[in-house]
């Protein structure tokens, strides 16, 4: 049907079955005018809608699931009653892949090329008081009901969490909500945030327009180290 899709406006669709049939191939005019004009079927349909939501969920966890995650996204948190084959050939179909085992699931993108402000903790976490230096960073944790990303703001002379935020997905507000949290309890409780350092990795949350903002509108310095950079605690 491909072949004669896409020849069909240079040669016509008899003399090309024509000549299909002359080599083996043998295909009616009216059979072809027939699947063009038959109805996508119910599979067809489902299929279609199926896509657009495996499409998604891949999507919004970063292309961390593969086939089994999405499966079990699909008919634990959305309710979606489908065959694991089916999201099987589907997302291969799509030519979609998730973490391979023994790898990493990606918590931040990298927004390579863009400015980012500088390394001003260089590994160096000791701090002589509370409020001089916060880490920001995102985790993932595998539940009963899926994957859950966590998003946090710790303090690094007391390692106490000032900010937290839990999401089934990627959203792009995770990492903002912690650092809201983390300043909104710190602010109620009188500490003077001015001239706070806030270190986190080059992370595109990190990074955002908006994130960077919050941190101007509390006087909090911007610190970026590289990739996976953070305290062993």
């Amino acid at each position: 049907m491909a072949f004669i899709d896409a020849h069909r406006h240079r040669f016509g669709v008899e003399p090309i079955c024509a000549v299909l049939t002359e080599h083996g191939v043998g295909v009616a005019p009216s059979t072809y005018c027939a699947a063009k004009t038959r109805p996508p079927s119910a599979r067809a349909l489902r299929d279609a809608r199926l896509r657009g939501w495996i499409a998604r969920v891949h999507r919004e966890n970063y292309g961390a699931y593969g086939a089994a995650k999405v499966w079990d996204h699909l008919n634990r948190v959305e309710g979606v009653r489908v065959a694991r084959c089916t999201v099987e050939r589907l997302i291969r179909e799509l030519g979609l892949q998730g973490t391979r085992r023994g790898g990493t699931v990606r918590t931040t993108t990298p927004a390579d090329g863009a400015e980012r402000p500088a390394d001003l903790v260089k590994r160096d976490f000791s701090v002589p008081a509370p409020n001089r230096l916060w880490l920001a960073d995102l985790t993932y944790v595998r539940t009963q009901s899926g994957w859950v990303y966590v998003s946090f703001v710790l303090d690094a002379y007391s390692c106490r969490v000032r900010g937290r935020q839990a999401s089934r997905s990627m959203r792009t507000e995770l990492a903002l909500d912690a650092l809201e949290m983390a300043v909104f309890a710190r602010r109620r409780s009188g500490a003077d945030l001015a001239g706070l350092t806030h270190h986190s990795d080059m992370g595109s949350q990190y990074l955002s327009i908006r994130y960077s903002q919050r941190l101007a509108d509390n006087d909090i310095v911007a610190s970026v180290g590289s990739k996976g950079d953070s305290p062993d605690l």
